[in-house]
């Protein structure tokens, strides 16, 4: 089975790099067959779960944090340290663990520069807003800008979400790139869990589904070890700059005003502005790096949560503590429903049943006027059953006699 990595790192490679699929294979250590195979794949393979044990397990901790001390230190080095500790296990398992975590550690080092190259890099972190955005009824709601700094040219974009999951991150992080207008080659991330996962004993790695978006974007991820913060100081200024100079003063409607507000900002203010270290107005710096950016693929990838789920007795379908309304006369029908960041669409064996604007609001009920119509409709019909107010004709049975040709 192939692992989504394997798949983002070839793409990667012949799309960004531009190697041949031999060159790939010799540089990843497998077939040009399974090159080709994953070439071929248009999407992620799908991920499953690996659980090995080994006697190297109880020493994976101590591993990264030798590596993180010095990434290039010999396996018969390292060996020496853990038989210090325990352990009893051969060579040959080390060298496979260490040629799994070494590159990440050799690639974090490699990257921590003060200059950069145009589209060479970019860098990626959550800023956690100190105001609540009203989301209805006077209720107001944490805010978070996924924010996306190119180092070479100062140049930054931000994405809002009410929340910072991984089904937050993907969407906001296709948002970043399609304000940029293209693509660095790559991408500096920490350890948020809405962009990694953690695995005990082993370095962190991306979420398949982070992983699978990557592959797409053709952006090799840069994940960097914990409380590593200076070795992202770009994204890390930019906060500083929106919280000092966007943010104060401003008052917002909603996500979407917080959105244009930060957008028509940076289009007046951060861009046209003069940056010292660049040593030019970050617009002209950002219009020549933005010719090294990879170009955005067509289509852009799919990032829109998918849940499954029965209709409620009362012909609604909950998702994230809300509840949308479909049409009647379908309760306890299994439906899917896809959640975008501003819509939820219902829909049963392929067919669209209904579609909302997405709420925010806690415990909120959201209607669609037509669905509220046909329910009364129903349970006036339903009455009228009951207590036998319905008149109905009796059938002519003569026709019958006429359509088969009986003369009475």
């Amino acid at each position: 089975m192939y692992k989504v990595k394997d798949w983002a790192e070839v793409r990667r490679l012949h799309e960004r790099e531009g190697l041949s699929k031999k060159a790939i294979a010799e540089k990843l250590g497998m077939s040009r067959n399974t090159v080709a195979r994953l070439l071929c794949l248009s999407e992620p393979p799908i991920y499953e779960r690996e659980r090995s044990s080994s006697l190297l397990d109880p020493f994976r901790e101590e591993i990264l944090a030798l590596l993180a001390e010095n990434p290039r230190a010999p396996a018969t080095v390292i060996r020496e340290r853990l038989q210090a500790s325990g352990y009893t296990g051969g060579i040959t398992i080390l060298k496979d663990y260490l040629v799994q975590v070494r590159p990440q550690f050799l690639a974090a080092r490699t990257y921590q520069r003060t200059t950069y190259l145009p589209g060479e890099i970019g860098q990626i972190d959550w800023w956690h807003l100190p105001i609540g955005v009203p989301v209805g009824q006077q209720v107001t709601r944490k805010a978070f800008g996924l924010i996306l700094t190119l180092p070479h040219s100062a140049a930054h974009v931000c994405f809002f979400t009410h929340q910072k999951t991984l089904a937050d991150f993907l969407p906001a992080l296709v948002g970043c790139v399609v304000r940029l207008g293209g693509v660095p080659k790559g991408l500096v991330l920490d350890n948020d869990s809405a962009m990694v996962a953690r695995v005990p004993g082993a370095r962190s790695r991306l979420h398949p589904e982070a992983a699978g978006l990557f592959g797409s974007l053709c952006a090799k991820p840069i994940v960097l070890a914990p409380r590593r913060p200076t070795s992202k100081g770009s994204v890390e200024r930019a906060v500083d700059y929106l919280e000092n100079s966007f943010l104060p003063l401003r008052h917002f409607s909603g996500l979407s005003d917080l959105q244009a507000q930060h957008d028509r900002w940076a289009h007046e203010v951060a861009y046209p502005r003069f940056h010292r270290r660049v040593g030019a107005r970050v617009a002209d710096a950002f219009r020549v790096e933005k010719d090294y950016l990879a170009p955005l693929p067509e289509p852009l990838p799919d990032t829109d949560r998918r849940l499954e789920t029965r209709i409620s007795k009362d012909a609604f379908v909950r998702a994230s503590g809300v509840d949308y309304s479909v049409p009647p006369g379908l309760v306890g029908r299994r439906v899917q429903m896809r959640l975008s960041l501003t819509e939820v669409s219902v829909f049963l064996e392929g067919r669209l049943l209904a579609r909302h604007a997405r709420s925010y609001l806690p415990a909120d009920v959201v209607i669609d006027p037509e669905h509220t119509r046909a329910l009364v409709a129903a349970r006036e019909a339903t009455g009228r059953l009951a207590v036998g107010d319905v008149c109905l004709e009796p059938p002519d049975l003569a026709r019958y006699d006429a359509v088969l040709g009986i003369r009475s």
